[in-house]
């Protein structure tokens, strides 16, 4: 393979996961296999400095070499791997290298050792299926036994084998958020497997968890694009909602993964189902219930934006200062007359900031006492 790869790589990677990964491959032993695979091998050959480190060793315990490297972890006995914590706040996964079955469509795999090649062979899609192999010294080589190099090249996401999403119907999800991001077009291969995934939606919990991740994506709206164009669309409600904050964040505004879940649950004929599904929590429903209301939000804030979507010809309603401006003392007649101007508004009866105006400053004078003769 390329020593030009191996050296691109390497160079995009932090001073400090290098390091980690060059003592890693000391602790594991000359007998001993590690290797950097997956995301972090694709970004660094698409020109960016991967966050995220996947690491898969060949031929050593798992759970020794990850509390002899000295960072706090946590072990997944099931899986033999382990998510270490690095001292800038990251995890990194430390995975053992593994053969994986699927006994049952849709549910989890049942996974035996495996060598590095047939941990690679058995991930998702080819761009996912790379790795770079480590020692002590630094980098050594990048393997790759499933033709992830064409596909980068060719900014192509294709499954590794025909049955990828019979196995495991989150990867159409996890396809979809992935092309997205990084502008691949999808392998006819993968488009043919699309049905197997619908066929196994409801019976691979996997599949609702990515949903709700690519709702923390760079641009939810596109990545429901990109399903939709796949014959996925299904699986989420079709809404302009979610293009529109993918807009808003186009123009530098803060849009939360919430506020993307509350616009779905607005476009939902069965918004708790969905909730449910996703296990989105309360949060997403209470943040929609509030933009439909009348209370005042100030600009920016997730109430303001989806209120500006949902109801564009919706005025900001007068607040306290307003009250206060017209010479209405602190108190409780504040609240009453906003109370007054909720009321109206409801009732359809207040269109605009000068209706509410005009009508606060009547209802104020009726309120005021009659000066004597």
């Amino acid at each position: 393979m390329s020593v030009d790869l191996t050296t691109r790589i390497w160079s995009r990677l932090r001073p400090d996961d290098r390091a980690w990964l060059e003592s890693l491959a000391r602790l594991a032993g000359p007998d001993a296999r590690v290797a950097l695979v997956g995301g972090a091998v694709r970004d660094a050959l698409l020109g960016s400095t991967p966050l995220d480190l996947d690491v898969v060793v060949e031929g050593v315990d798992i759970e020794a070499l990850a509390r002899a490297a000295g960072l706090p972890l946590t072990f997944h006995p099931t899986f033999q791997n382990a998510t270490v914590t690095l001292p800038d706040g990251r995890t990194a996964d430390l995975v053992r290298a593994r053969r994986e079955t699927y006994p049952v469509a849709g549910q989890n795999p049942v996974p035996t050792p495996g060598t590095l090649e047939d941990d690679l062979r058995r991930r998702d899609f080819g761009v996912n299926a790379l790795a770079l192999t480590v020692s002590p010294a630094g980098p050594v080589a990048v393997l790759d036994v499933a033709g992830g190099l064409d596909d980068l090249h060719a900014r192509t996401l294709r499954p590794l084998h025909r049955h990828s999403f019979s196995d495991d119907a989150s990867r159409l999800v996890r396809g979809a958020r992935l092309a997205t991001r990084l502008a691949l077009e999808a392998h006819p291969e993968l488009l043919a497997q699309v049905p197997d995934a619908l066929e196994l939606a409801d019976r691979t919990p996997r599949l609702w968890a990515e949903l709700k991740l690519l709702l923390a994506e760079p641009r939810p709206g596109a990545a429901l694009h990109t399903m939709r164009a796949w014959g996925a669309g299904s699986l989420l409600p079709d809404t302009p909602l979610l293009d529109a904050l993918d807009d808003l964040r186009g123009q530098g505004q803060t849009v939360t993964p919430q506020t993307y879940a509350a616009a779905l649950l607005h476009a939902s004929a069965e918004p708790d189902a969905l909730a449910a599904r996703l296990e989105l929590g309360d949060r997403p429903a209470a943040l929609l219930a509030r933009a439909c209301s009348d209370t005042f939000y100030p600009d920016g804030t997730p109430e303001r934006q989806l209120r500006a979507l949902l109801r564009p010809d919706a005025h900001v309603p007068l607040t306290g200062k307003d009250v206060l401006a017209l010479g209405v003392p602190p108190g409780r007649a504040v609240g009453e007359a906003l109370a007054h101007l909720a009321g109206l508004r409801r009732a359809g009866q207040l269109h605009s900031e000068g209706d509410e105006r005009a009508e606060l400053r009547s209802y104020l004078a009726g309120k005021r006492p009659r000066r004597g003769p």
